[in-house]
């Protein structure tokens, strides 16, 4: 009994010491920003964005550079057939499971420099940490650089199961079908099933990423905590009144399909401010026939759009804005029909005992944080089906991305990317 004791007690103090070892660690802030810095004139535009669209020269050139950097930090690096960049490193007990994180390089026509290269190359700079600090994990990881997130999470998307034949057709931004623009970054479209993973075959998945929005900066927090990506419908409402002569009609005999669509996008609005919650709903495309200043529109086709982290609570206010409608048609003499216009992204969860751990971190750092959810996609609510999934957001100046003026401060990303090590740290020795 007292031979086990000790050894029970060696362990502990074994696992306490690295415990403390590694909770020092902290990653090389200017390294990262001096990377964001070379990867943005990789499709830098005159007006300091960037363009670097998924499959473009631009991107493949991007994607030279980092890879070019995973292999110098001593990264098994290999390209599967999706075109996602996966960069391994070996753990003391081979028998678990990878704990990955990373994101993407790609962007977003005209977009910035901080959309996924904050949380690549982070991921790049906490395997760099390790290594200075000749630390190795018991779980082996992985650094993914997905391929093309921007044009629709693909290379996530294909890593689930997701991209089907039909997809593959689709024209790119790039110009290239995705079939080609796979071919074009060195992977292979006709063999898509080998990418596949099945639940279980990674420990946990771990994104750090701007926030792009104003909440944390508005707010003065400085870690996200995210607590999924929203679900989103849309749905298209066909207005039909009777167009007629502008001039000659009058005013209350009018049976007008526009008036009848400004008052929907009202009672849209009011439908989704009513409710607690961060839900959002959008009127974002509006279609008006005939469409002449001297004729009353007698037909709208317009675009509406709700997010949420509940599915069910999206279609709770999409039945609540159909009510409206109803009383919207009669009263204006129009007929409403609403089509669901394509198929819907379901909200992804991320997991309990990773925000846990994130929060966990973030306070033994003294860093302020607060719980969110993410109102744009991301690559983690394709992995999300397939693994525990955590996501850490940090402040966007002005809570502007997709543009030229995206922006976050160094320190910001610094303090995000000592929160990935520290909570990869933490999954592994857990």
């Amino acid at each position: 009994m007292k031979k086990g004791l000790l050894i029970c007690l060696a362990l502990a103090s074994s696992t306490a010491f690295a415990q403390a070892q590694t909770g020092n660690l902290k990653i090389n802030q200017q390294r990262i920003q001096n990377r964001l810095l070379e990867l943005s004139k990789i499709g830098a535009l005159p007006n300091g964005g960037v363009d670097r669209v998924g499959y473009s020269k631009a991107d493949q050139e991007g994607r030279a550079y980092f890879i070019g950097l995973m292999k110098n930090a001593g990264l098994d690096v290999s390209i599967d057939y999706a075109g996602n960049i996966i960069g391994k490193r070996k753990g003391k007990n081979p028998s678990l499971k990878p704990i990955a994180f990373g994101s993407h390089i790609d962007s977003v026509p005209n977009g910035g420099n901080y959309d996924g290269p904050v949380g690549s190359i982070s991921g790049l700079e906490l395997i760099e940490t390790l290594n200075e600090n000749k630390v190795v994990t018991e779980h082996p990881l992985e650094l993914i650089i997905f391929a093309n997130e921007e044009g629709g999470t693909v290379g996530s998307g294909a890593m689930i199961g997701k991209i089907t034949p039909a997809a593959l057709k689709s024209v790119t931004q790039s110009g290239l079908t995705i079939a080609d623009g796979i071919r074009a970054i060195g992977g292979n479209p006709d063999s898509l099933s080998k990418v596949v993973r099945k639940k279980g075959d990674l420990t946990a998945f771990i994104e750090l990423h701007i926030e792009q929005g104003g909440i944390l900066m508005t707010q003065n927090q400085q870690i996200g905590v995210v607590e999924g990506i929203v679900g989103i419908e849309h749905w298209d409402a066909t207005i039909e009144g009777a167009a007629n002569h502008a001039g000659t009609t009058p005013m209350n005999v009018r049976r007008d399909a526009l008036l009848a669509a400004a008052k929907l996008i009202v009672a849209l609005n009011e439908v989704v401010t009513s409710q607690e919650g961060r839900q959002v709903g959008t009127v974002g495309k509006l279609a008006v026939e005939p469409g002449a200043y001297n004729v009353i529109p007698g037909k709208v086709v317009m675009g509406i759009e709700i997010r949420d982290l509940s599915y069910d609570k999206i279609w709770k206010l999409f039945h609540e804005v159909e009510a409206k409608a109803k009383e919207i048609a009669k009263t204006s003499e129009t007929t409403i029909t609403f089509t669901q216009s394509s198929v819907g992204v379901t909200p992804a969860l991320t997991a309990k005992p990773i925000q846990d751990k994130i929060i966990s971190v973030a306070k033994s750092m003294g860093f302020s944080y607060r719980y969110m959810q993410s109102g744009a996609g991301h690559d983690s609510q394709e992995i999300a089906q397939i693994a525990p999934v955590g996501m850490i957001f940090i402040p966007s100046v002005g809570g502007i991305s997709h543009s030229p003026k995206e922006f976050s401060k160094g320190v910001d990303i610094g303090n995000g990317a000592n929160v990935l090590l520290q909570t990869m740290l933490t999954i592994d020795r857990n």
